[in-house]
């Protein structure tokens, strides 16, 4: 089976411009692969360059040096050296990424955060709303939240409401960054249930999870980050 995704040399480092041009090594000669309905774990400390490498295979970071390549059902399309509008077509329609933090725009309501993604990617409204309301309730958002906008919920409600906007869609890759550490046990196992749909359904999955007992629980694979640590 040919892998969905492919880190090959990969290397990170901060400019800081305000002090001289310092430069701050994070990652370098970061390979590994990812296949269809494989969850990959990243493990290490904080501050090891865990989410930078998320955050490089999404296109939020550039890389410093080597290839991310992505295997689409027509072409390999390496992140790394994408255009913008290359890498907004990924996020379109094969990589979907749950960050730690929920970002929504003002007053949209709930289950239209949700649905988003699908109606980007051109499903009818009805049918995406249909489709995020089922989300929500199965991440146990009650019906009366889904008309009020994300903004006003506690913290485990917002994260509730990434995931759901995370996991709704069919991407052929999934990024999860710390996706239940805000959650309480029965919320945990929903999503455990989750990333056991999207590896039944060839999904390939980089997550960053701390707690052992839900890393245990959806990963096939740990990688140290610690042994891609760049030298100062």
């Amino acid at each position: 089976m040919n892998p969905v995704l492919e880190l090959s040399n990969v290397g990170k480092s901060f400019t800081m411009h305000l002090q001289e041009g310092l430069r701050l090594p994070v990652v370098e000669n970061v390979n590994f692969s990812v296949q269809p309905g494989e969850c990959v774990a990243l493990g290490g400390p904080s501050g090891a360059g865990k989410s930078s490498i998320l955050k490089m295979i999404f296109g939020n970071y550039r890389c410093g040096s080597g290839e991310i390549r992505v295997h689409t059902q027509t072409e390999v399309i390496d992140v790394a050296r994408a255009e913008p509008r290359r890498v907004l077509t990924l996020r379109r329609d094969t990589i979907g990424y749950v960050s730690q933090f929920l970002r929504a725009v003002p007053r949209v309501p709930a289950r239209d955060v949700v649905a988003t993604p699908l109606i980007d990617a051109g499903t009818a409204r009805e049918k995406a709303c249909s489709a995020a309301e089922a989300m929500l309730a199965r991440l146990n958002i009650p019906p009366r939240l889904w008309e009020l906008p994300p903004a006003t919920f506690s913290g485990g409600e917002q994260q509730r409401i990434n995931l759901a906007r995370g996991f709704l869609p069919d991407f052929p890759i999934l990024l999860l960054d710390e996706p239940t550490a805000s959650l309480d046990a029965a919320n945990r196992a929903v999503v455990i249930d989750l990333v056991g749909a999207k590896k039944r359904q060839g999904v390939a999955i980089v997550a960053i999870v701390h707690d052992a007992d839900v890393r245990e629980a959806v990963a096939d694979r740990v990688i140290d980050v610690t042994k891609f640590a760049a030298a100062a």
